[in-house]
């Protein structure tokens, strides 16, 4: 909960610097935790009682907790780009439909760079 705390509270918007592979999928983790969990309560009730009130509700804080991640998420797969020794702009391969995202998740499980690199010192010295 630490990482995923000081991604959203210290490196909200960072786009510099490096993210360690524990960083970047510990926020991960969490982020598919807190869409998922609400999407699947969300889910019950509107299966219980399908009214328009539940759908909208339910609407609108999914999305407002997918806009509130939206930036950290970004800013930490840049980061996460960085520590291998790649270019942020990188992540635009994830726009390329199936295998952009299957580039993008290999980089993000690759061991980053050791010592220091031209984005900044190595995270886990």
């Amino acid at each position: 909960m630490q990482w995923y705390l000081r991604v959203m509270r210290d490196n909200y918007a960072n786009f510099n610097g490096r993210a360690r592979r524990r960083e970047y999928w510990m926020f991960t983790l969490f982020f598919m935790l807190f869409l998922l969990v609400p999407s699947f309560v969300f889910g019950l009730l509107i299966g219980m009682s399908p009214s328009e009130t539940v759908l909208i509700s339910g609407g609108i804080i999914l999305a407002a907790l997918y806009f509130i991640h939206l930036v950290p998420a970004l800013a930490v797969t840049v980061r996460r780009l960085h520590d291998t020794g790649k270019s942020g702009w990188l992540y635009l391969l994830a726009l390329i439909p199936y295998i952009g995202s299957l580039i993008i998740f290999i980089f993000t499980v690759i061991e980053g760079d050791k010592g220091d690199n031209k984005y900044g010192p190595d995270p886990k010295a």
